[in-house]
């Protein structure tokens, strides 16, 4: 078994939609990126990606890539994981803490580990979603940004 860890934060800004973890969340901003700016899934694909030893997320999908403008980061994901599977490796289960000052995620953790589970072909049972505050500190906590914590575990696959 392999265990890796994934981290991303965003800025939220104006004239973007909110996504987070695949699903579009009502909100007046959105988190600023190269592709669709989604920290859940960009903090997954690089703890998948770390626990099987194959990099990180700018090394397979480079921000300076005019390809991936505005990607999709669900076809991101998918991308890795294709990747993560060819080494031999499958998804034990993950956790995710999202940290965000507003808007409040709890309505949506639901959703986002069911796409989640969708996205990776595993059972929503395997994925944890988890909402926090950073109290009104730093740049989260002033409403900012989007913070994501993953930790996953990968199996490796029955040869």
């Amino acid at each position: 078994m392999r265990v890796g860890t994934g981290y991303d934060i965003h800025r939220l800004g104006t004239g973007r939609p909110l996504i987070l973890g695949g699903i579009e969340i009502p909100y007046d901003r959105g988190l600023i990126g190269h592709s669709d700016g989604d920290a859940v899934l960009h903090a997954i694909t690089d703890a998948a990606l770390g626990a099987s030893g194959l990099g990180d997320i700018g090394e397979l999908f480079p921000d300076d890539d005019p390809r991936f403008a505005g990607a999709d980061s669900a076809d991101l994901l998918s991308g890795a994981m294709e990747k993560v599977t060819e080494a031999g490796f499958r998804v034990g289960n993950l956790d995710v803490n999202v940290i965000a000052e507003r808007p409040k995620l709890k309505p949506y953790k639901d959703k986002i580990a069911a796409r989640v589970a969708e996205i990776l072909k595993v059972k929503t049972s395997q994925v944890s979603i988890k909402a926090k505050t950073k109290e009104k500190l730093g740049p989260v906590g002033r409403n900012e940004a989007i913070e994501v914590h993953c930790v996953i575990l990968l199996l490796e696959t029955d040869s």
